[in-house]
């Protein structure tokens, strides 16, 4: 049901324009929605894989709230890939990309899993050559500026993913207009968690419900040594473990979860932090076991359910 609220709700939207709840975004150039209509193509079509086996939304479904219902995406030959697939849902918000955040820009992000080996294994001047050879890609290209190019390619990938934001929850409907029966008892008694005792805003704040920053909760500590994470971007110790915290917007679209995709359920997700994450040895200071009853738990994951789903038009 909500997977179908979601695919109709995205399809009524302007491009350009911030559902409630969430901030106006910058002004777009004249001719984006054609850039994004050509992104649009280009992020089903197979023919960015190097076999023209898998495209854009073989890892980033729509029904699957533009993730991947599997812990790791298969690529190109069955490859699996070591990361678990995150929604593109409001990225247009994003500070920075990839879960260890090594992608400065939307345009960066999108061209890296097309040479990626384990994703679509396609060399981009291949991808290039590909386009230009195909009379409609040409034309499409010539539409918003000329040739197929590498900045033309991220550009129309990147107004694609910029297009689809996701807000106007009943939960956005309870806090900017007041409207109470928005939320149920559960639901209200789960916001409530969420900004009281359960301290969730500390590290899911702002609009996007998101702090753009990362975070060491434990997920992919083996014997309490993390992963490298965001340490290998920066190459700072203290970030060893860190991963970007992801939007809940659209989050019970988009199990599992965690960056290694090792959380089946948002109840599962509530339990890891209602005992305080996992032990390791550069876990985040804000990391720690909540005092949360069985109903708490139930609660919350009523509230991230009614956060991920598109309010009934009024």
């Amino acid at each position: 049901m909500i997977e179908a609220l979601l695919l109709a709700w995205l399809a009524l939207q302007d491009a350009r324009a911030a559902p409630l709840g969430l901030p106006e975004l910058p002004a777009a150039a004249a001719d984006e929605a054609r850039a994004a209509e050509l992104g649009r193509r280009l992020f089903f079509d197979p023919v960015l894989s190097a076999d023209r086996s898998v495209s854009c939304a073989s890892c980033h479904a729509p029904e699957k709230g533009f993730a991947d219902s599997q812990s790791f995406s298969s690529g190109v030959g069955g490859r699996k890939t070591t990361r678990n697939a995150p929604t593109i849902l409001n990225r247009a918000y994003g500070k920075s990309f990839f879960w260890d955040g090594r992608a400065a820009t939307l345009e960066a992000q999108v061209l890296e899993p097309i040479e990626n080996p384990l994703e679509m294994a396609l060399a981009l001047d291949e991808a290039l050559v590909r386009l230009e050879e195909e009379p409609g890609y040409r034309v499409a290209f010539g539409e918003i500026g000329g040739a197929p190019t590498r900045a033309a390619l991220a550009r129309a990938l990147a107004a694609f993913v910029r297009a689809q934001v996701l807000g106007d929850s009943p939960v956005d409907r309870f806090r900017a207009r007041g409207e109470f029966d928005a939320l149920d008892d559960a639901e209200r008694a789960g916001l409530w968690f969420y900004e009281s005792r359960g301290g969730c805003w500390r590290c899911h704040s702002g609009p996007n419900f998101t702090d753009e920053l990362f975070h060491a909760t434990g997920v992919g500590s083996q014997g309490g040594e993390p992963e490298p994470g965001r340490a290998a971007v920066t190459g700072d110790p203290a970030e060893r473990g860190a991963f970007k915290t992801p939007t809940l917007r659209g989050v019970a679209l988009t199990a599992p979860y965690m960056h290694d995709g090792s959380l089946a359920t948002l109840e599962e997700v509530v339990a890891f932090y209602r005992q305080g994450g996992r032990p390791s040895t550069n876990l985040d200071a804000r990391i720690a076991p909540l005092d949360m009853t069985d109903e708490d738990a139930a609660n919350l994951v009523a509230f991230l359910r009614a956060l991920s789903r598109p309010a009934p038009p009024r």
